[in-house]
């Protein structure tokens, strides 16, 4: 059976909230609680946290983590997540979680990792979840259109896809930015220099497309809110709150 590692790129250095990975969430890091989320993914044969800080590779360490140390340089956790992965041999699938989402489902990275499993002609897999209507016209949310495969065929900040009589109601989905690779395709993916769509819409998986790239979409539905500023912190201890209701 091919193996699946799941692989956590956690920085300290964040503009808008430093130390994120560490910042206490219902009195666990916020790492601590991504990491126990992956470890229940059936599907994975390791979990690593991947960081270029101490500080983070010491608490991982404290809580029980496989942690691996990588170059302060990288310009993404993509390019962070490649590192480890050169050093894991053996292992056909890699999963880049991100280790500002603490309410991960397992059984979506799962499904993930079986979707590339099952096609041999797809190099990647992502998630999707039901845009809400009030995110259409929000630049930091990112929507997708797929295939009638559900392969991607455009992300985009801009609202698509467009209702041009508004009678056609289309189902817009928003991307959850969660990815399975092909080990091969992601040591492959990192060399490549920024495509045209990339540069210009600021995504990275737009390369992967511009390549040729077959990429599996996973609808999902919505999870708990990720964390990128000091109010996400606030939702996230909320919404922990409610689901301990």
């Amino acid at each position: 059976m091919p193996k699946a590692a799941i692989v956590i790129p956690a920085r300290w250095a964040s503009t808008r909230l430093p130390g994120k990975p560490l910042l206490p969430l219902a009195g666990k890091p916020i790492l601590r609680h991504v990491w126990e989320r992956c470890k229940k993914v059936s599907a994975a044969d390791t979990v690593i946290i991947a960081t270029d800080d101490m500080r983070v590779a010491e608490a991982a360490f404290e809580f029980g983590a496989e942690v691996s140390f990588t170059s302060p340089r990288h310009p993404s956790g993509t390019d962070r997540i490649a590192e480890v992965a050169k050093k894991l041999q053996g292992f056909d699938t890699i999963v880049n979680v991100q280790g500002d989402e603490p309410f991960i489902e397992p059984a979506l990275v799962s499904k993930l990792i079986a979707a590339l499993a099952s096609g041999k002609s797809l190099q990647m897999s992502t998630a999707a979840c039901p845009l809400a209507p009030a995110d259409l016209a929000n630049p930091n949310c990112v929507k997708v259109v797929t295939s009638l495969d559900g392969n991607a065929l455009y992300f985009s900040r801009s609202p698509i896809p467009c209702d041009r009589d508004g009678d056609a109601h289309p189902a817009r989905l928003r991307h959850l930015g969660i990815y399975a690779y092909r080990r091969k395709f992601l040591l492959d993916f990192v060399k490549w220099k920024q495509t045209p769509l990339e540069k210009s819409e600021k995504l990275e998986q737009l390369r992967a497309l511009e390549h040729g790239a077959a990429i599996r979409v996973i609808q999902t539905k919505p999870a708990g809110p990720g964390i990128d500023t000091p109010a996400d912190l606030r939702a996230a201890e909320v919404f922990l709150r409610k689901k301990s209701r």
